[in-house]
């Protein structure tokens, strides 16, 4: 995680990847952004960046995923541009509770981390944005100004995975799709049921009153019994062969 406001330039970085509709006509009112970082420097840079645009205004600030959800609640924000790994409560456990207390806000993740996997669970706690720290400062108002608009950014790096990802995942379940359904123990399909809801494993085993360790193994389980690699394949796969249906 970066320590200051270093790794943004003002140009030369790749633009974002839009996904949506075209932006709009001009807003009335200014786009009112929450900024959400654990890095105090960080967080005044984006404001003095963000403090230039007439049609930005950042409203407040937290400096971990607990405290973004309690201002949230209370700003009730259009945007919300927030890191994904902080101390107390990560940005992507917080979207889940953002969505809840301020339906109306839209997430960008901000971060320097590349991880497909923060990239997925990101996406599916309800972020409408994932943008790596190494974007130009001019980029970040940009991408809010999509998002507000009804698009969704992602880095281009990011998004490469991203495709990459779901051709790959499409590929292996064409190639298994005349095999019958492996069987799922009760407690399995309990446990990919939770795991397709976001919940982490503590969250789980607390559900289910058994260990943490526990959840792993059956986890661990699951994907060896679909033949699959993470725990998003497993609920794509389950939801498509019908083994699980969530609603």
């Amino acid at each position: 995680m970066a320590d200051s406001f270093g790794p943004m330039r003002h140009q030369d970085a790749g633009q974002g990847i839009g996904i949506g509709t075209d932006e709009g006509a001009p807003r009335k009112e200014p786009i009112r952004v929450l900024v959400v970082d654990d890095h105090a420097l960080f967080r005044r840079g984006l404001e003095i960046v963000l403090a230039a645009e007439e049609d930005i205004q950042v409203v407040g600030e937290a400096g971990d995923g607990a405290e973004a959800v309690d201002k949230a609640a209370d700003l009730l924000p259009d945007i919300v541009l927030m890191d994904v790994r902080m101390p107390k409560r990560g940005g992507i456990e917080a979207c889940t509770s953002i969505k809840e207390v301020a339906p109306s806000a839209k997430i960008i993740m901000l971060t320097i981390s590349d991880e497909e996997a923060d990239l997925y669970d990101a996406i599916k706690a309800g972020a409408t944005g994932y943008l790596l720290k190494e974007i130009s400062t001019d980029e970040v108002a940009t991408a809010i100004r999509a998002v507000a608009d009804g698009q969704s950014q992602i880095s281009p790096s990011m998004a490469s995975k991203l495709l990459t990802e779901f051709k790959s995942m499409i590929q292996r379940t064409d190639e298994r799709r005349l095999l019958p359904a492996p069987r799922l123990t009760d407690r399995e399909l309990e446990v990919l049921k939770l795991v397709a809801t976001g919940m982490n494993n503590r969250d789980i085993a607390k559900e289910l009153f058994i260990s943490e360790n526990t959840v792993k193994n059956h986890v661990r389980n699951i994907l060896e019994k679909l033949q699959l690699h993470s725990r998003m394949e497993a609920v794509v796969y389950a939801m498509r062969e019908k083994i699980l249906e969530i609603r």
